[in-house]
């Protein structure tokens, strides 16, 4: 049964942070009562059922809009070794005798420099096993949106997996490539775009991210975040005693205050809070809970500095404390957090109130 049966739960995750991946796996494993064998390699982490059974159920109830740290979530067949002669026999019949059928197929890889490295094979591969298995009637227009998704670990090493709509990235790789702004203070600027992308719907972008809107950014020198809010028609209170850019501050939408972003308070209440200091997790952590609890803003988004080990255990404390203190203050929220592309030893936590 385990050879045409999804047994694995297929997750890709940043090169580094396979540990803290899997760590949220088997919490989730654990949660739901099965015993699972994990696996790991360069930029991703798999945990495999004991006794052969689907992992489907696990891999439903594990949604992906609440994994930190995965980038894309795949219930998946067991790895195939392929003939270097003959690579594509063995992957028509693991999808045969899977019964799989499918919209799409995507060829992806670890994010590293031998998973780049296989581009040009996996493109000359592409049509060849399109056409073979559309004549085989697994990759058809109606099929719910599942989508194929074959995982190259290397020239002979693939791992089939299957994704299903709402519980899936719709990006490649689960990595959103951004462009960055020319004229942006920072890179650090892509990071709140991306987390506007990963949190909020584009078609609310209109309302939730609306000009005359007011915002602050704690930490703000010199300026990448709030280079963002300002394109957004946001007036922002940039809170920081380092020097802002020239040209952004010409902008006239932004009121520099040289003071310390952990004891600022608002004139009044604000329509968002951003903040991407540099500092343990537990200080960043007390300010934002101040902001939220006293409802000094109305959505908020920041960053959590992460120790190098035990990444996950700092990420579930830290939530676990926000949720806590909100609870206590009676305050009503929606807690979302991810470990971003544009992140690095960092997670990116995002709070709306409920009004």
């Amino acid at each position: 049964m385990s050879d045409t049966v999804p047994t694995s739960w297929l997750v890709y995750c940043r090169p580094g942070f396979e540990h803290d991946a899997l760590a949220e796996m088997q919490r989730h494993a654990k949660q739901q009562g099965v015993p699972c064998e994990p696996m790991q390699g360069e930029g991703w982490v798999s945990l495999t059922r004991h006794d052969g059974e689907a992992i489907n159920d696990l891999h439903r109830q594990a949604a992906f809009k609440r994994l930190i740290f995965a980038r894309q979530s795949l219930a998946a067949l067991p790895a195939l070794t392929l003939s270097r002669d003959d690579r594509l026999t063995a992957i028509l019949d693991q999808v045969k005798a899977s019964r799989w059928s499918f919209e799409e197929i995507w060829h992806e890889t670890p994010d590293t420099n031998d998973g780049k490295a296989l581009a040009g094979l996996i493109k000359a591969l592409t049509k060849p096993l399109q056409s073979m298995l559309k004549k085989r009637g697994a990759l058809r227009g109606k099929a719910g949106a599942r989508r194929l998704h074959i995982f190259w670990t290397d020239g002979d090493r693939v791992q089939l997996g299957m994704s299903f709509p709402d519980n899936r990235s719709e990006l490649i790789n689960g990595i959103r490539r951004l462009r960055f702004p020319s004229r942006a203070p920072s890179r650090s600027t892509l990071k709140l775009e991306e987390a506007w992308h990963e949190f909020i719907p584009r078609g609310e972008w209109d309302e939730r991210l609306a000009t005359h809107m007011q915002a602050a950014d704690l930490g703000a020198a010199p300026g990448g975040w709030t280079w963002q809010l300002v394109q957004r028609g946001m007036y922002v209170y940039a809170i920081d005693n380092g020097p802002m850019d020239k040209q952004l501050m010409a902008t006239g939408q932004i009121d520099h205050l040289r003071e310390d972003g952990f004891t600022w308070e608002p004139p009044q209440r604000l329509d968002w809070l951003v903040c991407d200091i540099v500092d343990k997790p537990v200080r960043v952590l007390a300010m934002v809970e101040r902001w939220l609890t006293r409802k000094w803003c109305r959505e908020a988004i920041f960053n959590l500095k992460l120790p190098m080990k035990k990444r996950w255990d700092e990420v579930t404390r830290c939530l676990a404390t926000l949720e806590e203190a909100l609870a206590t203050a009676g305050v009503g929220a929606t807690i979302r957090c991810r470990h971003l592309y544009h992140d690095r030893e960092e997670v990116t936590v995002y709070v709306r109130l409920v009004h």
